[in-house]
């Protein structure tokens, strides 16, 4: 097994606004790929944080949902003038994390 992108191993990755938070969704096609990259650790609090360049306290959830071979996170919005700086505009948040690579 190689490396491949967190988009190629992922069935769903997503995101939805809802009030002052982001909530994601990264949902694998069954328990082997999930653990990989779990076991990868590409994607945790701190690399999250990392690639939205943000502290890591604004992710206020980050679970690894082993029923659903998922890992969801929430990342509190900052304020509306302070978030376009940081490129939020509502929709589609997930694009930091199509490009992760995994081993």
């Amino acid at each position: 097994m190689g490396k491949a992108r967190l988009s190629e191993l992922a069935t769903t990755i997503r995101s939805k606004t809802q009030g002052q938070s982001d909530h994601f969704d990264v949902i694998f096609p069954d328990r082997e790929t999930y653990r990989r990259v779990v076991r990868s650790q590409v994607l945790t609090r701190a690399s999250v944080a990392r690639y939205f360049g943000i502290p890591p306290e604004r992710i206020s959830d980050f679970v690894e949902f082993d029923v659903a071979n998922a890992i969801k996170f929430t990342i509190y919005r900052l304020a509306r003038r302070q978030s376009r700086r940081l490129g939020y505009s509502g929709l589609q948040q997930y694009g930091p994390l199509l490009e992760i690579e995994v081993d």
